[in-house]
């Protein structure tokens, strides 16, 4: 009996929010819930600013720098963004997401686990309001080229706008 209600709770820890977070390994965290409907208002309404990074393999050879620099990189999350944008009101207050992609390393003998060297990367991003992290998510990629970098780009913001109201 103790057993099985152990592995239904190990189970339920599992649950993801938003169905795109089930597609590949997904881990968020909330850090300031009473700040959360404040930063996706600025982010709505286009008060936000972007600091972004990549950080391609250097053990291996590359597969992503052939598929993806850093302009098309933004280029790529400003298209993202686009429908998750209403009308635009000034605030000198600003939503500052930062976030960088990794790109596996699979000649890293640190990696132990043949699980590791599944996925192609990952997208780490902190959402921040006022140098306070108010949510983090990370979430794999896993086309070599990067191709469905975008897609996991679009399964964070619906995970972060989700979260109003909660």
């Amino acid at each position: 009996m103790g057993l099985s209600i152990y592995k239904q709770v190990k189970k339920d820890l599992k649950i993801k929010r938003v169905e795109c977070q089930e597609k590949t390994i997904t881990f968020e965290k909330l850090y300031k819930k009473e700040r959360v409907d404040k930063a996706i208002q600025l982010l709505q309404t286009h008060n936000y600013l972007i600091h972004t990074d990549i950080e391609y393999s250097k053990l291996m050879k590359s597969n992503l720098v052939h598929h993806l620099n850093q302009q098309q990189n933004q280029t790529l999350f400003e298209s993202v963004l686009l429908s998750y944008l209403k009308e635009a009101e000034p605030s000198k207050e600003k939503l500052v997401i930062d976030y960088y992609i990794y790109e596996n390393d699979k000649e890293d003998k640190g990696k132990k686990q043949d699980g590791a060297k599944k996925y192609a990367g990952y997208l780490v991003f902190e959402f921040k309001l006022n140098k306070q992290v108010i949510y983090k998510i990370q979430t794999d990629y896993m086309k070599l080229d990067g191709s469905d970098i975008s897609e996991r780009m679009d399964c964070v913001m619906k995970s972060f706008t989700t979260l109003k109201g909660e």
